[in-house]
């Protein structure tokens, strides 16, 4: 086919198009950090530590401490009656390490309960109430986006736009849709949607970037936006996917960064809305609850090293630039390569960079949306998984902030402690079953006057039992006495019974769900200690419902553990089953649960209701409204293309350079494609030819995409 040989008249002419999609570029160099090696950059000078942050931080600690000695101790008595075997000792240190962590939570929360109910300032002083202030920086809005529904990123981009334009700062704000997608169908949707909403806005400060390699995933899509546009900003505001803020929310975000030169970062706290079915209600209402309290509480302590949770946030952008660039682990995958859970460690090089990083959780305005079912949260949770496991490689890291190191060690705890647990659970039943079939020695070696009886104390067992619940339920408590104090907010959750009645409830679902979760996650972690990559599959984000069959096979080893043991508690006995009861039927039930709560609930319910959902803001009501309007994404991109000739000179205008023939590559996929579209006598039979994979390689490539977008049609 002549037209696919190299001629100059099908090049585009990029230059005069390039507007079309985005602005000039203005280049910001990425310093790459060392992990290890010479000492890093001390940068523009470490924060001073308050004495009242170190005496915060004293009462989380040695409360935590305390308790966790209290509990060990009440522990090593219910064990010690008779003396203390090899099972009954690592079933101890077990539960030293788990109360711990269960202590540690429930202190942050206790000082969230104080810091909420004793209104302390914002100590960056930001006020929700106050007027908006005047703000005099240049701001970029990134939405990174992989195979995401266009439609629903892009109508939530343009209510965003729109509330910031009419609050009169839209002078300050350039928008970014940063797209990673590799799905042919989906990318050209984008294009589409970008133009449509270029039209609908009137404004030329929206722009929309496709890369063609997802190099580095997230990460790598904010990096190569600063290499090639960086300079010309003083922040960026972070999103995802599934992101939402009030103009509000993001105009006093870019005030107190311009009023505190050393921060470098300011992470909001999103909570869920848009929640349909039961379990997303369900994560909606205790995140909206409960959520606040602990924000509060670790923002209290963390004071300048705080954490990033990787969306909903404000980057100042030189910060950044100088002291985050990501450096690839050493190894093969899932350990080694390209960093998954970037957050954690970005906000640990700018600290370590000598910058503040801080926690504004009573702002308000921040949304995300959750995962509809409990498949879909644990897909994502495999992922988030793998990454923080990763950062067992980050924690040695030269000069970073032991508070820094110490957000890697609990984001790494976070997935150990499920399989801590199940080993826990594991060993109780297995000292149980000693003690019923394994024959005792009473009298061991040595002289002994009296007999060696192998039991445990069962009253003080239960007392152990209610104070580890108690530090798992009281939080919950002193978020619903919280609530008792805001009237505002009280009614727009729907009254105290309504609410209550949602904590109870939430509890017990929570708890039947809490083991499921305990397998999926201890498996996860097995899968990823054996060196098995979990990749990135696109997040469900409307309807959880899978095929009978599928949901059988996916929860059947959940199902599994709890027959197993169910039948190792009642073979020792009736009351070791009762005890063991709350996990067990979590286990049992896993599948009409995940049944139940994966369907579409009713959103006038009353029950599981959040503020968002009684009164929500405007933004969040306009991008509802757009993202509502009824739109299909076509099957075939290059159809699209060849029938709508604009889009195709946009589309092409939107194409980088090639790479891989700048650097002496051939991609295999468009060979293969070029000649396959050799061998067609018309459009229709070479687009019936060509793989997914090798459709988006001719997207990529201008010249065969203008010679196959100018072939006839068939006749059918």
């Amino acid at each position: 086919m002549d037209t696919l040989r190299q001629d100059p008249d099908l090049e585009l002419p990029r230059r005069r198009l390039h507007g079309q999609f985005l602005p000039p570029e203005s280049p910001l160099a990425m310093s790459k950090q060392q992990l290890r090696g010479a000492q890093p950059r001390k940068g523009e000078g470490r924060p001073a530590l308050a004495p009242v942050v170190g005496f915060r931080r004293a009462c989380i600690f040695v409360g935590t401490a305390l308790m966790t000695s209290a509990g060990c101790y009440e522990m090593y008595q219910v064990l010690q009656v008779g003396g203390v075997t090899i099972l009954e000792w690592m079933v101890l240190v077990l539960f030293a390490l788990l109360f711990a962590w269960i202590a540690f939570s429930f202190m942050s929360a206790l000082a969230g309960f104080a810091v909420l109910l004793f209104r302390i300032k914002d100590p960056l002083g930001i006020d929700p109430d106050a007027p908006l202030p005047l703000i005099e920086s240049r701001n970029a809005m990134l939405l990174p986006t992989y195979n995401e529904d266009p439609y629903q990123i892009m109508a939530r981009l343009q209510a965003m736009c729109e509330s910031v334009e009419q609050r009169g700062y839209g002078a300050s704000f350039d928008w970014f849709v940063l797209s990673d997608t590799t799905d042919p169908s989906v990318w050209i949707a984008e294009e589409k949607c970008f133009l449509r909403l270029r039209e609908d806005l009137g404004t030329g400060n929206v722009f929309y970037r496709h890369r063609p390699e997802n190099t580095a995933r997230k990460s790598g899509n904010i990096e190569d936006w600063i290499k090639r546009f960086g300079a010309a900003y003083d922040h960026m505001i972070v999103l995802d996917a599934d992101s939402l803020m009030t103009e509000d929310t993001i105009v006093r975000l870019v005030s107190a960064m311009e009023a505190h030169p050393g921060v470098a970062l300011i992470q909001t706290l999103p909570v869920v809305v848009n929640a349909k079915t039961l379990f997303a209600r369900l994560q909606q209402f205790s995140g909206r609850l409960y959520g606040p309290l602990i924000a509060a509480g670790i923002a209290w302590w963390h004071g300048t090293e705080g954490n990033y949770w990787g969306h909903n946030a404000i980057i100042r952008l030189r910060a950044f630039a100088q002291d985050a660039g990501l450096p690839d682990l050493k190894g093969s995958k899932p350990f080694g390569g390209h960093i998954l859970s970037h957050d954690f460690v970005e906000a640990a090089l700018m600290r370590r960079g000598g910058w503040a990083i801080r926690m504004a959780p009573a702002l308000g305005g921040s949304f995300e949306e959750c995962p509809p079912s409990l498949l879909d949260f644990a897909a994502r949770d495999r992922r988030w998984c793998q990454g923080n496991l990763q950062h067992l490689a980050v924690l040695p890291a030269r000069g970073l902030h032991w508070v820094s190191r110490l957000h890697l060690l609990m984001g790494i705890g976070s997935y150990l402690t499920a399989p801590l647990w199940l080993l826990f659970l594991v060993f109780g039943i297995l000292i149980s079953l000693q003690a019923k079939f394994v024959r005792p020695e009473y009298f061991p070696k040595g002289f002994s006057l009296f007999p060696k009886w192998p039991a445990q104390d069962p009253i003080l067992a239960a007392w152990v039992f209610v104070g580890t619940m108690g530090l798992l339920i009281v939080p919950k408590i002193l978020a619903f006495i919280l609530l008792g104090t805001q009237t505002r907010n009280r009614k727009l959750f729907g009254g105290s019974l309504l609410v209550f009645a949602g904590l109870i409830i939430e509890t017990l679902l929570s708890g039947l769900i809490a083991p499921v979760m305990m397998v999926f996650q201890s498996v996860a972690v097995g899968e990823i200690l054996l060196g098995r990559d979990a990749g990135w599959q696109v997040q469900r984000r409307d309807d959880g419902e899978l095929p009978r069959d599928e949901l059988m096979r996916k929860y059947a080893l959940p199902t599994f553990f709890g027959v197993a043991m169910a039948g190792s508690a009642y073979a020792v006995s009736a009351s070791l089953l009762l005890w063991m009861a709350p996990v067990i039927i979590g286990l049992l039930l896993c599948v009409p649960i995940a049944i139940l709560s994966a369907r579409v609930s009713n959103h006038n319910s009353r029950l599981f209701c959040t503020p968002e959902q009684s009164a929500p803001p405007l933004v969040l009501v306009r991008a509802n409204e757009l993202a509502n309007v009824s739109n299909e994404v076509r099957s075939s991109p290059l159809l699209e293309l060849h029938d709508d000739r604009q889009l195709l000179e946009n589309h092409l205008s939107n194409l980088p350079g090639d790479k891989r023939r700048e650097r002496g590559q051939i991609d295999p996929h468009l060979a293969i494609a070029r000649a396959k579209i050799e061998d067609a006598e018309t459009f229709d039979e070479a687009l019936g030819y060509l793989t997914a994979r090798e459709t988006f390689a001719v997207l990529n490539s201008p010249t065969i995409l203008r010679a196959v977008c100018a072939m006839p049609r068939g006749n059918g």
